[in-house]
């Protein structure tokens, strides 16, 4: 037996399906949003924005929230880890993200 798959795209704006619909992220006061739309739409969004985007500052590019980490406020250092690690007979990098196992073991210690 043969199956057939059938995607239908629909534009998040006007309800219309259609093959072109592609998915745009913005963000305002912080958050952040996502929308499908088709082509003539986006032109639609685009022009509302443009504007504000030509007159604003450019202040970087965000990263997706689940690929965001933040660093322990008041935990220890990268390189109290490391001094710890190595006298307790772990290997680890003296540059870059201590590994999670390490941390764990770290605070267990503490």
């Amino acid at each position: 037996m043969v199956q057939k798959v059938v995607t239908v795209y629909t534009d998040d704006l006007s309800g219309e399906e259609s093959v072109e619909v592609s998915t745009h992220r913005f963000s305002l006061n912080g958050v952040q949003y996502e929308i499908d739309l088709t082509p003539e739409n986006y032109d639609k969004l685009d022009a509302a924005l443009r504007l504000f985007i030509e007159k604003g500052r450019k202040t970087g590019r965000i990263r997706d929230a689940d690929r965001m980490r933040k660093a322990p406020v008041g935990g220890p250092s990268a390189e109290e880890v490391r001094a710890w690690a190595r006298e307790n007979g772990y290997e680890v990098n003296d540059r870059g993200r201590v590994p999670r196992g390490i941390r764990e073991a770290f605070e267990a210690a503490h």
